[in-house]
This record gives C-alpha cells, sequence and structure tokens, in this order.
C-alpha cells in the first residue's frame, strides 16, 4: 500500500467516525414522512397546467399560421408579406377564440 492509499483510507476511516451523519450502510428513519398533498395545493397545479396548455396551444397555433403564410409567400414570392400577415391575424383571432371558449367552458 502506498502512502497517499493509507492516507486516503485514514482520513475515510476519520470521515467516517467522526461524520454528524450515519455511515452509508446505516438506514435512519430520523426524517417524518412525507404528508401528501393538501387538496388546495393539488387545485393549483392542475389551473397551473391547464393554463400553461393553453398558452402553449395559442403560441403553436399563431406560429404554425405565421409559418404558413411565410411559406406561401415564398412559394408564390409575393413582393409584399401579405399571406404572413392575414394567416398571422387568422391565427390570432383563432387562438384567442380558443382560449375564450376554453375558460367560459370549465367555469
Amino acid at each position: 500500500m502506498s502512502a497517499v492509499q493509507g492516507q486516503l483510507l485514514t482520513l475515510r476511516r476519520v470521515v467516517l467516525h467522526h461524520s454528524p451523519l450515519p455511515p452509508p450502510h446505516v438506514q435512519s428513519h430520523t426524517f417524518a414522512p412525507r404528508r401528501p398533498d393538501s387538496e388546495g395545493n393539488s387545485d393549483r397545479m392542475r389551473a397551473f397546467a391547464r393554463y400553461s396548455g393553453i398558452a402553449v396551444q395559442m403560441m403553436a397555433t399563431i406560429g404554425l399560421s405565421t409559418w404558413a403564410g411565410y411559406w406561401l409567400d415564398k412559394h408564390y414570392r409575393t413582393e409584399t408579406p401579405w399571406f404572413t400577415l392575414g394567416l398571422m391575424l387568422l391565427g390570432l383571432f383563432a387562438a384567442l377564440y380558443n382560449v375564450i371558449r376554453s375558460v367560459t367552458r370549465e367555469q
């Protein structure tokens, strides 16, 4: 055994014997068991998931309609981006309609 290995072994013994934590092989049950989430916490998580899903859906609707307009402008080689503007506005109105419909339906 080299001198470095001996020092590491000694350091390990000191750390394990003088540590405030139990050794790794000893199981400790000093922590309180987790309580199930209260009803208010799960309601907040459901609301967060619902509204974040609505936001992602709105972003996807506007993004895809804008991309489709951009593609049409490039395909037909238009000088002004009318397809992009038109489909972006159409996607915006469709997304707002879906948001209003989903919020009023669930209340």
